[in-house]
């Protein structure tokens, strides 16, 4: 059960920040694990000394003063994320990669299914989102895969016209309806730049596993779709660049308002070994950092954020959440340092 963030969680009511728990996994196509994340991430957020020098040279060294709050998990959700889940698998199961429209019956009716499921998971994290947000308040997601957030970035887009998401991630997840899953973890960016037109910029960092008609997406997209290629960065930092400015460079990718999504996978995977689909290279942690505070000194404002596929280990094993739980502590910092006090 979901108490406290951090151990000092306050009253919605009186929260700077509203976390919203969501424990949703359905179309994970590989390794699983990660609808645990919330509880996980909260669990070892108690181990994380709540003094930060580096959100310290931004006025917000310790972001709990400013008041979280991790609203509990709400059991339908919980319930139909399982369902889901378990409709999903038989789907998965009967993959087959060339011919994905000629499922047979049943299965179709499981797949229609598992898209209905993520339609209302859309709906009612928007709603979600949305109130929290015209009650002031900034709004964080905990998930979950990375089809979780799509509603979240919907409610912020249509509250900041003209948004930025920056997406940290080790894939590009610009698939159509993977599998046949229209709410595809691997599917999310297609969707936020193909139906949320008060998106204007999309901007990937860490972007190393991918097909090509998602490089195509990106490479036809007059501009709306920018990856900073994780072969690209590497090359640049092997000649002699510094990633201060590789940072300041996606920093100035951006318009001035900023949602940020974050796949823990976008790290490299020594960090996160437990994701549901980790790939070798990424960035480490100081870079991840970096480039949140390039965006933030650049004078952009990061509007909101969600953190996905953070994924306990087996047997107890609390690296990954330990590293979920530190991310979000210096997500939650820049955050708060590029938003404006509370009236």
């Amino acid at each position: 059960m979901l108490e406290s963030i951090y151990g000092v969680g306050v009253a919605p009511k009186d929260a700077r920040v509203v976390l919203i728990p969501v424990p949703w996994e359905a179309t994970t196509s590989y390794g699983r694990g990660t609808a645990r994340g919330p509880e996980a991430i909260a669990a070892a957020s108690v181990q994380v000394d709540l003094f930060d020098l580096e959100l310290a040279a931004f006025g917000v060294a310790e972001p709990y003063r400013r008041g979280l709050a991790l609203l509990p998990i709400e059991r339908e959700v919980e319930a139909r994320g399982r369902e889901a889940a378990e409709r999903a698998l038989k789907v998965i199961d009967a993959y087959d990669e060339s011919r994905p429209g000629e499922y047979d019956g049943p299965i179709r009716a499981e797949l229609a299914r598992v898209n209905e499921l993520s339609a209302w998971l859309d709906r009612w994290l928007e709603a979600e989102t949305a109130k929290w947000l015209e009650a002031g308040k900034l709004v964080v997601v905990v998930g979950g895969d990375h089809s979780v957030p799509y509603g979240s970035i919907r409610a912020h887009a249509a509250r900041h016209p003209g948004l930025g998401v920056l997406h940290f991630d080790a894939h590009a997840d610009l698939r159509v309806a993977y599998q046949g899953f229209v709410g595809s973890h691997a599917s999310i960016m297609h969707r936020v730049v193909d139906s949320i037109p008060e998106v204007s910029k999309l901007v990937s960092v860490g972007v190393r596993d991918f097909c090509k008609e998602e490089f195509d997406a990106v490479t036809s997209s007059g501009g709306r779709i920018e990856a900073f290629w994780d072969l690209t960065v590497a090359r640049l930092l092997q000649s002699g660049a510094s990633f201060a400015e590789l940072a300041s460079r996606v920093a100035r990718a951006l318009p001035r308002e900023v949602y940020v999504s974050f796949d823990i996978d976008g790290l490299d995977p020594t960090l996160c070994p437990h994701t549901g689909t980790p790939v070798p290279g990424g960035l480490s942690f100081a870079q991840a950092t970096a480039v949140l505070a390039a965006v933030v000194a650049s004078g952009r404002r990061i509007v909101g954020f969600d953190l996905v596929e953070v994924a306990p280990g087996p047997d107890g094993d609390e690296w990954d959440a330990n590293v979920g739980a530190r991310l979000l502590h210096k997500m939650l910092g820049y955050l708060l340092a590029s938003s404006p006090p509370r009236a």
